[in-house]
Formats: C-alpha cells, sequence, structure tokens
C-alpha cells in the first residue's frame, strides 16, 4: 500500500519503491521529499556498483545529512578523513562540510540518507543528465 501527497499523509513503500535516478554506476532512490515532508526533510536510498565513485566532493551550505548503511561498506568523506560506513553504522555530516562517497569494495554498497531541509531532490534531474553526458 502507497499513500503519499502531502505532509500528513502516511507513506508506505516496498523495498525497491520510490523515485529512481540512475546516475552511472550510482543510483538514487527517493523514498519521501519536500512535497511530502512540507520541505523538513528528504528521505533516499544511494545505491554504488562494487569499485565505484559517488557524486564527488561536495558541500551544502544550510543542510545537514544523516547517513545510514544499509548494505555493504561505503566510504566517506568527512572534511579531509575517510570513514568506512558499514551496514549498520551512522553518520550525522553538519552543513558546510566537505563530503562525497564512494565504494571500494568488490560488492553493491548502499546508504539510506536524510537530507535536512528538504530539497535536495530538485537536483536529480540535472544530476542524471550530467551522468549521461559524462559516462
Amino acid at each position: 500500500m502507497k499513500h503519499k501527497g502531502n505532509e500528513t499523509d502516511t507513506i508506505i513503500l516496498k523495498s525497491g519503491e520510490g523515485r529512481t535516478y540512475n546516475c552511472g554506476t550510482m543510483t538514487a532512490i527517493f523514498k519521501a521529499d519536500e512535497n511530502e515532508t512540507a520541505n523538513k526533510y528528504s528521505i533516499s536510498e544511494w545505491w554504488l556498483e562494487p569499485n565505484s565513485d559517488g557524486p564527488g566532493a561536495h558541500q551544502h551550505e544550510e543542510n545537514d545529512e544523516v547517513f545510514y548503511g544499509i548494505e555493504g561498506t561505503t566510504s566517506i568523506l568527512v572534511g579531509d578523513s575517510w570513514i568506512d560506513l558499514a551496514k549498520g553504522a551512522f553518520l550525522r555530516i553538519p552543513a558546510k562540510t566537505i563530503h562525497d562517497f564512494v565504494n571500494r569494495t568488490n560488492e553493491k554498497s548502499g546508504v539510506l540518507n536524510f537530507f535536512i531541509p528538504g530539497g535536495f531532490e530538485r537536483n536529480m534531474p540535472s544530476i542524471v543528465k550530467w551522468f549521461e553526458e559524462n559516462k
């Protein structure tokens, strides 16, 4: 069962369900975003194929991010240090902190991401386009 529409509705999604964005060897699946949360947060899964790069180092001026390991081990850059985030591990990255994530293993890895406040999903069409043009 799936209910969505506004921040007062219940959202129920099965594994793999959501708005999917293919970015080369990285796939994002948005579970809830600004439209369903009154811009309070966005929640998405980020999946990386074995031995693949993520989005590249970047920072967000006004948004905190939370990462939770859901499969394999994802290496996450926080400032100038890399942290290996294994399944079940938690990481909070405050706004204005340079970060990135990659998969340096021979197995698929995935993280659950909370973007606070919401709105990151607005960038996804241009991110997908960039990956299509820069294969």
